[in-house]
């Protein structure tokens, strides 16, 4: 195919079975990274996609990484907008570097990365951006106000920029999982897992792959029509 994707928080987990799944299906590959050069090492050993490494939080970072990323690979067809990180408290003691620290990478990482790929999507007509929102961006979760109004604030961005861009052939969707089988959600104490997954009704997590099909499905060809749209797979804990 020969269209680039880019994958933000690509390394490990959701992200790593995403630009997995984009590479099976011939996209040349970048994914991005903040923190974790072994894991990074150890993705781009076992699968060949080029890892880079900058805070997608940082306006002046990202448009520096995106240069790099086109002058490698070329212009940006795909965009996933997947990193994230929890810094979970309740309201009343969180501290406001958990809520920034949240924002910042859930949220601000999307602005910054659309907005430095939107211009030549808009140029080529032609583009697809799309965003990893979260069932607790839809219906709350106690202990997360900053996780949850990232997420939230995913999905209403993804309406806003849609309406944007449709005119131009660039599609802008987003996806709200709910408990995947990640490493973040295996930290979480059997006991806990075990309420959380009887209260799916499939009885199970999600699987990575999962949402990884839902992202090429949305970044093809036979996806144009959808744009807007938040696409809910969460094994029908949660449904709107």
């Amino acid at each position: 195919m020969g269209r680039v994707a880019v994958v933000t928080g690509g390394t490990r987990g959701i992200g790593a079975a995403i630009a997995e799944a984009l590479h099976k299906a011939e996209y040349k590959v970048a994914v991005t990274y903040h923190g974790d050069d072994e894991a990074a090492k150890k993705f781009t050993e076992k699968t060949g996609i080029a890892a880079y490494k900058f805070d997608v939080g940082d306006y002046d970072a990202c448009e520096a990484g995106v240069a790099k990323i086109v002058s490698e690979l070329g212009p940006v067809d795909v965009l996933v907008n997947n990193a994230g990180i929890t810094r979970d408290a309740l309201l009343h003691k969180m501290t406001p570097k958990q809520w920034s620290d949240v924002i910042h990478t859930n949220l601000n990482s999307v602005f910054n990365m659309s907005r430095l790929v939107v211009e030549g999507m808009r140029e080529r007509c032609f583009g697809r951006i799309i965003s990893i929102s979260s069932i607790n961006g839809q219906k709350g979760q106690v202990g997360q106000t900053n996780y949850s109004a990232a997420k939230a604030g995913v999905i209403g961005f993804t309406k806003a920029l849609a309406q944007e861009t449709a005119s131009k052939g660039v599609t802008v969707n987003a996806i709200a999982p709910g408990y995947i089988d990640t490493d973040m959600v295996r930290a979480v104490p059997p006991q806990v897992l075990a309420q959380i997954v009887d209260k799916i009704p499939l009885k199970r997590l999600g699987k990575p792959e999962e949402i990884a099909a839902m992202v090429v499905f949305l970044a093809s060809n036979q996806a144009g029509f959808a744009t807007g749209a938040t696409f809910t797979v969460n094994g029908g804990q949660y449904i709107t």
